[in-house]
Parts: structure tokens; C-alpha cells; sequence
């Protein structure tokens, strides 16, 4: 019986967690209510603040939809144990490209990302919050791409630290640019060569090169 309330428990959670997706992404995170996505789940605020402290809370569970699926591959490059981290880096940005296109969920979650999300003062801390996932997100990138260097797959000059800022803004770019003009390009189609064009300039940018 405990064991069937948690699984009744976690299912509610997931189908809030789909009702506020459907919510922010039809009316944006600013513009929507707890209220919003009660109704749309079909449950009471009571529930809502169960699984929830928050919007906040609620929007960052939602981000943690995108991330997950991503971390094994993550993990892998920054491991020193792997052998091939920058195989396992290029795995890793391709699938995200490609989802973006070829996956519904993964597509709403990032369009409502890159475009439907103002950080406006009901949001509270939200705006902090993504600078510190941002700064993580390009430290592990840093973290992995030194790992890399160390395996010989990079040159070892590489400036670490400014080719994640780089590569880091290049993948979300790339995101950003077709969920806006979806027609723009194929990128699921194209997804390996613009990632393979990344690691050119992460292996011959003089730019990037430490003194």
C-alpha cells in the first residue's frame, strides 16, 4: 500500500510537470499561475504545493527534464576513467542538438527556455539561479575539455576555460536560432557537422591557444 501512494505520488507529480510545461508554453512563465497549471492538470492548489514550494521550484523541475536524459554522457567526458572523453562530448552535443528537433518534450522545454521566459520580480531568484547553472554548466564543459587535452584529443595549449564559453554559446546559439525560425535550417540533419565544426575550432584556433 506505501509502495503504491509513492508510485500514485510520483505519477501526480509527473502529470503536474506535463500540465506546466503545456501551461508556460502556450501563455509564458511570467504570464502564468500555479492556478494556471492546477486547472490544467485537473488538480487542486493543495496538490500543487505538495510537490512544489514554488513556480520557481516547479520551473527548475521542468529543467531538470532536459537535463537528465544528458548527464550519463556528461559524467563520461569529465571521467577521467574514459577513454575517449571527446567521443563521448561530441555523443553528447549531437544528441542534444538532434532532440531539440525530433523530440516534442525536449523542443517545448527549450523553446520555453530560450523564448518564453522573463525574469520579472514574481519570479523571484530565477535569474540567479540560471547564472549559477550557467556557470556550472560551463565549468563542466571546462572540466571535460581538460580532460580531453589530457587524453590528447586536444591541443595542449587549449585555453579551457574560454573554449567552454565558446562552446557553451555556439550550442545554445544554434538552439536558440532554429526555434526561432524552425524552417532556417535541418538541425537534426546537420546536427554532426555543426558539432564536428566546433572541435575544428576547438583544435586549430590560434585564438584559443594559452601563451
Amino acid at each position: 500500500m506505501v509502495r503504491r501512494t509513492k508510485e500514485e505520488a510520483e505519477e501526480t507529480r509527473v502529470h503536474i510537470l506535463d500540465a506546466a510545461e503545456r501551461v508556460f508554453y502556450d501563455k509564458g512563465v511570467s504570464r502564468s499561475s500555479l492556478a494556471d497549471v492546477a486547472a490544467a492538470a485537473g488538480v487542486s492548489r493543495g496538490a500543487i504545493y505538495w510537490h512544489f514550494e514554488n513556480k520557481v521550484d516547479m520551473f527548475q523541475a521542468m529543467l531538470e527534464r532536459l537535463r537528465l536524459p544528458l548527464e550519463e554522457l556528461a559524467r563520461a567526458s569529465e571521467s577521467e576513467d574514459e577513454p575517449d572523453p571527446l567521443g563521448r562530448m561530441r555523443e553528447l552535443l549531437i544528441k542534444a542538438l538532434k532532440r531539440v528537433q525530433n523530440d516534442p518534450q525536449s523542443r517545448r522545454i527549450s523553446e520555453i527556455l530560450q523564448h518564453k521566459c522573463e525574469y520579472t520580480d514574481e519570479l523571484g531568484d530565477l535569474r540567479q539561479r540560471m547564472q549559477a547553472l550557467s556557470l556550472e554548466c560551463d565549468q563542466r564543459i571546462a572540466k571535460a575539455l581538460r580532460n580531453a587535452v589530457s587524453k590528447g584529443q586536444l591541443p595542449p595549449r587549449l585555453n579551457c576555460q574560454q573554449a567552454a564559453v565558446c562552446l557553451h554559446a555556439y550550442i545554445e546559439g544554434l538552439q536558440a536560432n532554429w526555434l526561432l525560425v524552425p524552417r532556417g535550417f535541418a538541425l537534426a540533419a546537420q546536427a554532426e557537422n555543426l558539432v564536428d565544426a566546433l572541435f575544428d575550432m576547438l583544435r586549430n584556433s590560434p585564438a584559443l591557444q594559452r601563451p
